[in-house]
C-alpha cells in the first residue's frame, strides 16, 4: 500500500482538513473577542504561531492512534480486519462539513453587515467629523515643592471646564466624571473611551509664593496625538487672565478639527474677585464641600472669603450650598439653614444668573411646604445653568414627593446624562422606580451601584429584601450603627417581618439599647413605619417622600395621619393648582384620596 493510501487510511488527511478548518474559525473568534476584551494586539499573532506548532503533532497524532470502541489505541495493535477507521472518517467528514458550514456562514455574515472594527475602536468616542466635540477636563497635577496645592490645582481645572461648558457644540463631561480619573493607570485613550469623548484635557500647576507656571496640553483620545499644549508663567494676580488664554487656546486649536464654529471660538473669563486672599479661601471651601468632608471647615473658609470681598457671588453662593448641605447632615444645627438662605439671597442680589442660590432657595421652600414656589425656583436654576444637575436631583424628589414619578424619573435621567457618576442620582432613580412600583428595575439599578461607598437610600429597600427571603440583606443594609449593632437590627427586621407583633415591646428594647451608645435619634421612615408611629412622620423624616408611596408605606397611606401629611408637605394645594397624579384624585372640593 502506498504512503499516500496509509495517510487516507488511518484518517491524517482528514484530521489535516479538520484542524485547519477549525483553526481558521478559532483566528476569526479570537479577532472578534480580541477587540470586545481589549487584549494586547499580539494575541492573534501568539494563536497562530501555537496552532502552527501544534499542526505536525496532530497529524502524527493521528497516524500512531487510531479510535476504537475500546478508546484510543496504538494503530500497530490493532488487526485491519477489526479497525474502524472508514466508520471514524465518516465521522471526521461530518465534523469537516459543519465547520465548513459555520466558515461560509461567518464569511458571509462579515460581508453583509457594516464593519465594526472602527465602532470597537472608538467606543463611544465621537468618530463622525459632524459630530460634536468633546472633551474631559482631567485634575490638573499639582507640582509645588510641599505638595500642598491640590485645592488650587483642582479649582483651575474646574474653572477651565466651567469656561469650555459654556461653549457652543463642545461636549464636556462632568466634573464629578473626568475628576474620577485622578491618579489612574489608565491611558488618554482608555479615559476617552470610558468618558466617551474625543479629546482629554490635562496638565499641571506649579506655584511658588505670587508665582505660578500652568502647563497644559490638549490630546487626541483617539490618535493620542497632541493637538495643542503650552506653558504660562505668571504672577499669581494673573490667574483668571490665564485661565482665559488656556480657554480660548484650546477652543482654537478645536476649530475645523471636531465642528466647532469659527464663530464661536471667543470664550471669556470674568475675575471672579479682585481679592486673591479670598479666592484661594474660596477654593479650599468649595474643595472641602465638593468632596463633603469637614463640613463645617469648609463653610468656614466660605465665610472669611466672603468677609474679605463682600461682593464675591460666586462665593456667596458655594457657601449657601455648603451651609444647605451642612444643615441637612447636622439636624441640631439649626442656624446653618437660616445662614444659607441669607447666602442664597446675597448671590442672587450680585448676580441674577446664578443657579446653585435658587436651588436652595426652592430647597428650603420645600422644607417649608411650598412645592408651588419650589418648583419654580428649580425652573428657574435651570434655565440658569441648563447642566445644574444638583437642580435636577433636588426637583426629581419634589416631584417622588408629590407622586409624579414619570417627571421625577425624566429629571434623574438628565442628572445622570450631564453626570453619569453622580450615585446619589442613581440611587434616587431606583427609589423612584420602587416608589412607582416597578421593583425589578429598582433592584436592577439600586444594586449597580451597591458596592459604590455611597448609600443615600439604602433603608427604603430593606422591606423589598426582607419580602424576598433575603433577611442577611436587609440586616446589612440597615446596619449602619456602632459595632454590636446586630441587636437593635434584629429588633427592628422583626417588626418589619411581624407587622402584628408588640412594636411599643421592640422599640423599648431597641431605645436600650440605643441609649447605651449616646441616644442616638431615630428620624428615619423605615423606623416609624415599622413601630407603627405615624404620628412622628413629618417633612423632615428621612426617606418619607419616598416611604409613603412603596408598598410598605401602605400601612401610613391608610392612617388617620395621612392626609395632615400631605396637606403639611403641600402637595395638595399643587395637585389643586397643576392636577393628581395617577395615584390619587380629588373627593370633593378639598379632600383626596390615594391608593
Amino acid at each position: 500500500m502506498s504512503f499516500f493510501s496509509e495517510l487516507k487510511r488511518r484518517n491524517v488527511i482528514r484530521i489535516g482538513i479538520l484542524y485547519l478548518v477549525g483553526a481558521w474559525l478559532l483566528l476569526q473568534l479570537t479577532d472578534v473577542f480580541s477587540s470586545l476584551l481589549h487584549v494586547p494586539d499580539w494575541t492573534g499573532s501568539l494563536v497562530i504561531m501555537l496552532l502552527s506548532l501544534g499542526f505536525i503533532p496532530v497529524l502524527i497524532f493521528a497516524w500512531v492512534f487510531e479510535m476504537t470502541p475500546e478508546g484510543l489505541r496504538r494503530e500497530k495493535d490493532i488487526e485491519q480486519s477489526t479497525s474502524i477507521t472508514d466508520a471514524t472518517g465518516k465521522k471526521i467528514n461530518y465534523l469537516i462539513i459543519g465547520l465548513l458550514i459555520l466558515a461560509i456562514g461567518s464569511v458571509a455574515l462579515d460581508r453583509l453587515l457594516p464593519s465594526t472594527s472602527g465602532q470597537h475602536a472608538d467606543s463611544g468616542i465621537v468618530a463622525s467629523s459632524t459630530a460634536k466635540a468633546s472633551i474631559a477636563v482631567l485634575p490638573f497635577s499639582d507640582m509645588s515643592a510641599e505638595q500642598d496645592q491640590k485645592f488650587f490645582t483642582d479649582g483651575i481645572s474646574e474653572e477651565l471646564l466651567n469656561v469650555l461648558v459654556r461653549v457652543d457644540d463642545l461636549q464636556v463631561a462632568s466634573r464629578t466624571s473626568s475628576f474620577g480619573y485622578r491618579d489612574t493607570s489608565l491611558n488618554v485613550s482608555q479615559i476617552g473611551q470610558e468618558l466617551k469623548v474625543r479629546n482629554v484635557l490635562e496638565g499641571s500647576v506649579r506655584k511658588d509664593k505670587d508665582r505660578i507656571r500652568i502647563t497644559a496640553q490638549l490630546i487626541d483620545a483617539k490618535t493620542d496625538k497632541h493637538l495643542w499644549s503650552a506653558t504660562y508663567d505668571r504672577e499669581l494676580k494673573d490667574i483668571f487672565k490665564v485661565q482665559d488664554e488656556i480657554a480660548n487656546a484650546i477652543v482654537d486649536a478645536l476649530i475645523d478639527k471636531l465642528g466647532i464654529e469659527k464663530g464661536q471660538k471667543v470664550v471669556n473669563v470674568v475675575a471672579a474677585t479682585e481679592n486673591l486672599d479670598a479666592y484661594e479661601l474660596y477654593l479650599k471651601g468649595r474643595d472641602l464641600f465638593q468632596r463633603r468632608e469637614r463640613l463645617e471647615m469648609g463653610v468656614s473658609l466660605l465665610e472669611q472669603a466672603v468677609e474679605l470681598d463682600p461682593k464675591f457671588a460666586r462665593a456667596w453662593e458655594t457657601l449657601s450650598a455648603a451651609q444647605w448641605v451642612t444643615a441637612d447632615w447636622y439636624r441640631d444645627k439649626t442656624d446653618y439653614l437660616a445662614h444659607s438662605i441669607l447666602s442664597a439671597n446675597k448671590a442672587i442680589e450680585l448676580d441674577p444668573t446664578l443657579s446653585m442660590p435658587y436651588a436652595v432657595l426652592a430647597s428650603n421652600e420645600s422644607l417649608e411646604g411650598n412645592l408651588i414656589e419650589s418648583i419654580r425656583l428649580f425652573d428657574q436654576a435651570i434655565v440658569n445653568d441648563p447642566k445644574n444637575a444638583s437642580a435636577y436631583l433636588w426637583r426629581a424628589i419634589n416631584f417622588r414627593t408629590l407622586g409624579y414619578f414619570d417627571e421625577s424619573i425624566k429629571d434623574l435621567l438628565k442628572c445622570l446624562d450631564i453626570d453619569p457618576m453622580y450615585l446619589n442620582c442613581t440611587q434616587h432613580l431606583a427609589a423612584t422606580y420602587l416608589a412607582k412600583g416597578e421593583v425589578e428595575t429598582a433592584l436592577q439599578i439600586f444594586e449597580g451601584v451597591l458596592a459604590e461607598n455611597f448609600h443615600s437610600m439604602d433603608y427604603v429597600f430593606v422591606p423589598v429584601y426582607l419580602e424576598r427571603g433575603q433577611r442577611l440583606v436587609a440586616m446589612l443594609l440597615v446596619d449602619r450603627f456602632p459595632p454590636n449593632s446586630q441587636a437593635p437590627v434584629k429588633e427592628l427586621i422583626e417588626a418589619i417581618e411581624d407587622p402584628n407583633g408588640d412594636q411599643k415591646l421592640r422599640r423599648a428594647r431597641f431605645d436600650r439599647w440605643s441609649e447605651s451608645f449616646g441616644n442616638r435619634k431615630v428620624d428615619n421612615s423605615l423606623f416609624l413605619f415599622a413601630w407603627k408611629e405615624y404620628d412622628r412622620v413629618t417633612l423632615d423624616t428621612g426617606d418619607a417622600e419616598t416611604m409613603v408611596w412603596t408598598r410598605f408605606g401602605a400601612g401610613f397611606r391608610n392612617s388617620q395621619y395621612f392626609p395632615k401629611y400631605i396637606r403639611d408637605s403641600g402637595a395638595l394645594k399643587y395637585w389643586q393648582a397643576k392636577g393628581f397624579p395617577p395615584r390619587c384624585r380629588a373627593v370633593g372640593t378639598d379632600d383626596f384620596q390615594c391608593e
